[in-house]
């Protein structure tokens, strides 16, 4: 049975998403899986929904109305939506469309009860699950009433939460279409929902049954609490039984209504342990069939379970690829947590930094992880680590230990004897020498200008090989620097060594702060300053200040050529442009190869540079930057007069000395590494977009960008063969738009369990937000919710509340009071340019930019690690 305006349902599956909606396709799919039983019926095509709303009075002026609309405008979508409802109801079905289903329903019984299920074409996707977004209509007989439900279908693409669903995800309303399914009804005796994975830990081997008698419309609506089982490995391990005293259930005259439970009934069991461990064995078919885990509703009926629908869980977060056969359990740790940048990265990106790192790293959800499974194992090893993470974040601790509870999940390996004695020969601890970090830095400037060098003439695949086989190997060589690696070790020592002793002999917490402000060779925070330097040349130059007040953003291609052509416009530009030479390659979220560079849209930078001139006076920079030294030497004569006062003070004072001496010639160092990696990335970037550049000139690719959404192996095919698989492009686009609503966990199982760990601590105050103190002081202040760099709008004095902070946020943090963020540990970025600046500040405090209000007042509390909203 099949025209243009009725299909079977057998006839569905998912190659006709298209005609017959998400719904109608996974359940054409799912009556094609052995064992699975779906009740009959027929869909009611897109090509009748687009029939149908040709004859609907001002549709088009309507939708174009809607669009124009943001998910903000709540009032304005309830009234229009309702409008747009309300005259799709008040037209007539087409007269074919009518007849078309009314000799369908004619095959299955006209008088017969139906479900009538509303399928939209953007339904149920891999990676946006529409779920309660349009309606359902239950027990619905004969042909007038079903006709008059399809068009409430119709209708329901425009409730209120449809709408704004749709622009929350990018879905352009004129681009969907709805299918209507209409399926022979079934009265079950109980009902409900299988979650193939855990919902709420992600584990994918535990599978969640929620029961309820009668119709599902009870557990959807709220009405009853579920039974609900917990499955794993053919079994049920937990299981927790409602008291049932409502149910839903079809109505003689039509729908369905809420009926008493018989007493008898109350404390029973929806189903058996044996019911639900059979419906779980379906389940698991079913996931295998549609390749990820699966929402499926269910009924039962005569002790025969009805699947009437399946769609992908799109809230957990993916479990990175294994090889095949690999059976073992493994646990992740996030290295976007590390690098402070969360956000998903495109697939560009992700391959650019695997192919460049020192660590193989997988990818999952548009984020990159380590597997740690191997020292986790090992007793020697495994201290160690959870050592660096404590130290780095306590949060990614806490998450592996939780991992570790887990009876047998990493298998504790036997510390086996060295086959040879141990080497004696241990490295001489590095000298304290400000020489070796301006020899380093030398190195490092030295090879990313031999690397501009050599790049400049090689193009096509000739570019690919030069990357692949000599400069991503000197990039790793250059990473990988035994004497950068003692450098930057040396300083976090040196570091961790003041803030224990000096907590331990006068009481002091994290003394270091201050002991480390104005560090020399700190590229980071000398960034920060210089934007001050440049802000400076523009203050004194009202017409060019009156420009950059004027330019929108957009304007990146053109603003400084005009901007030359204002009085003072030039040395306004030399300015920016100089300030662009040196740190033009760094942007926010800048492991990710594909953000824009402020190089490429220096516009970004305008509104800080406006702050500058707002917040402060001419010179700020170098007053900033000896105001630092002058407390560092105070804290430093302070701390050493203290010290010789105590017993064995001498000692302890000498031994001081000289890690202060120590951390303030190594700690600048640093933010060096991430400095020459970004400068290498952006070296790279060029020459890949220059290629990109070609492919469009070619008609191989509309946009240059396009490229991003690619691998660097399949971008080097790419070049190749001069071929582009455009699905695969569209498809990963969608795919990155659905990862962006994705949380990215600290720590994953390959089960897929996820989590970012806890604090552990009672010295927190009643309703604070507890995390992790990184630089000491306390401070009160206004909140600055600021999600977008380019955004900010900072006056003197402010707090600035955001997810996570890399370099690119350096210039900001000399115009804020204090800091907090979401993701950061001790020796993060965002940390050490607080210590820096003498910022308080407080990371790893979860949900901060939900919790905290734009606006708020809050006070800091860096010494001690938490934050207070005030009144």
């Amino acid at each position: 049975m099949t025209d243009q305006y009725v299909v079977d349902l057998r006839e569905a599956d998912e190659t006709r998403g298209a005609a017959v909606g998400g719904k109608g396709a996974h359940l054409g799919a799912l009556s094609r899986i052995e064992g699975t039983r779906v009740p009959d019926g027929f869909c009611v095509t897109t090509d009748a929904f687009r029939r149908a709303m040709a004859d609907v009075p001002l549709i088009a002026e309507r939708l174009d109305e809607l669009a124009r609309l943001t998910p903000d405008d709540r009032e304005a979508v309830r009234t229009l939506s309702a409008r747009i409802r309300r005259t799709i109801e008040e037209t007539a079905v087409p007269g074919d469309i009518a007849a078309a289903v009314t000799g369908a329903l004619a095959r299955f019984g006209e008088q017969a009860p139906y479900a009538v299920r509303s399928s939209a074409t953007a339904e149920d996707l891999p990676t946006a699950s529409f779920a309660g977004q349009q309606d359902t209509y239950l027990n619905i007989a004969g042909p007038a009433a079903v006709l008059r439900h399809i068009s409430r279908c119709w209708a329901s693409m425009f409730t209120e939460r449809a709408v704004i669903y749709r622009q929350q995800n990018g879905i352009d309303h004129r681009t969907v279409r709805m299918a209507v399914v209409v399926q022979q009804m079934v009265f079950p005796h109980a009902s409900g929902v299988l979650f193939t994975a855990d919902p709420v830990t992600g584990n994918r081997k535990v599978a969640t049954v929620d029961a309820g008698l009668g119709l599902g419309e009870a557990l959807v609506s709220g009405l009853v609490n579920p039974d609900v089982f917990r499955v794993r490995g053919g079994e049920v391990v937990t299981r927790t039984i409602a008291a049932k005293e409502r149910a839903v259930h079809a109505l003689p005259a039509g729908g369905t209504g809420e009926v008493a439970v018989d007493p008898q009934q109350r404390e029973r069991p929806a189903l058996t342990d044996a019911q639900a461990v059979r419906l779980v064995a379906l389940g698991r078919r079913i996931e295998a069939h549609f390749g990820r885990p699966q929402d499926i509703e269910w009924c039962l009926v005569d002790d025969g379970f009805r699947i009437v629908q399946s769609r992908p869980i799109t809230t957990l977060f993916p479990v990175p690829a294994r090889e095949t056969g690999d059976e073992e359990n493994h646990v992740y740790v996030s290295v976007g947590h590390q690098q402070m940048m969360t956000d998903p990265m495109k697939p560009l990106g992700l391959s650019m930094w695997q192919l460049t790192a020192l660590v193989p790293m997988l990818d999952a959800g548009g984020r990159l992880f380590v597997d740690v499974t191997g020292r986790l194992a090992s007793p020697a090893s495994r201290d160690g680590l959870l050592d660096v993470m404590g130290k780095g974040d306590p949060l990614v601790r806490d998450a592996l230990e939780t991992v570790l509870a887990h009876d047998g999940f990493v298998p504790s390996l036997p510390d086996t004897a060295p086959a040879t004695p141990p080497s004696t020969d241990v490295p001489a601890p590095i000298a304290t020498d400000p020489a070796v970090v301006t020899e380093l830095i030398e190195r490092s400037r030295a090879s990313v200008a031999a690397l501009e060098r050599d790049i400049r003439t090689r193009t096509g695949p000739a570019l690919f090989d030069f990357l692949l086989e000599e400069a991503f190997e000197e990039h790793r060589r250059t990473l990988g620097d035994p004497l950068s690696m003692q450098a930057i070790m040396a300083g976090l020592d040196a570091t961790w060594w003041l803030n224990e002793r000096l907590l331990e002999w006068l009481g002091e917490k994290n003394a270091a702060d201050t002991l480390t402000l104005s560090a020399p060779d700190n590229i980071t925070s000398e960034m920060g300053l210089a934007l001050l330097d440049v802000a400076d040349v523009i203050r004194s130059r009202p017409e060019a200040l009156a420009f950059l007040r004027n330019i929108e953003h957009g304007q990146d291609a053109t603003f400084l050529v005009d901007l030359e052509k204002v009085a003072g416009g030039a040395e306004a530009r030399e300015a920016i442009e100089a300030y662009l030479d040196r740190y033009g390659m760094r942007c926010v979220g800048e492991i990710d190869i594909t953000r824009p560079r402020w190089r490429e849209r220096p516009a970004t930078l305008v509104p800080v540079i406006l702050d500058n001139v707002r917040n402060f006076a001419p010179g700020a920079a170098e007053r900033r930057f000896e105001q630092g030294l002058r407390k560092a030497r105070q804290k430093e004569q302070d701390v050493l007069s203290r010290l010789r006062a105590l017993p064995d003070g001498d000692r302890k004072a000498d031994e001081t000395r000289r890690m202060i001496d120590r951390v303030r010639t190594f700690i600048g160092y640093r933010e060096y590494p991430k400095y020459g990696i970004i400068s290498r990335y952006f070296v790279y970037k060029q020459a890949l977009m220059a290629e990109a550049g070609r492919l469009v000139r070619a008609g191989v690719l509309p946009e240059k960008e396009d490229v991003f959404h690619l691998t660097f192996q399949e971008l080097h095919e790419a070049v190749r063969t001069n071929r582009v698989d455009e699905q695969l492009i569209r498809r990963r686009k969608e795919e990155f738009r659905s990862y962006q609503a994705l949380t990215t966990p600290r720590v994953l199982t390959s089960d897929g369990e996820a989590h970012s760990g806890a604090y552990r601590r009672d010295d927190v105050p009643a309703g604070a937000l507890t995390g992790l103190p990184v630089s000491a002081g306390t401070v009160e202040g206004r909140a600055r919710v600021i999600l977008d760099m380019a955004e900010a709008d900072l006056e003197a004095g402010d707090i600035l509340v955001t997810t996570f902070t890399d370099p690119s946020w350096s210039p900001l943090f000399v115009g804020i009071a204090g800091l907090v963020t979401e993701v950061g540990g001790l020796m993060t970025h965002g940390a050490v340019i607080a210590r820096e600046y003498g910022l308080p500040a407080v990371v790893g405090v979860e949900q901060a930019t939900r919790l905290i209000r734009d606006g708020q007042r809050i006070r800091v509390h860096g010494r001690d690690g938490y934050v207070e909203i005030l009144p």
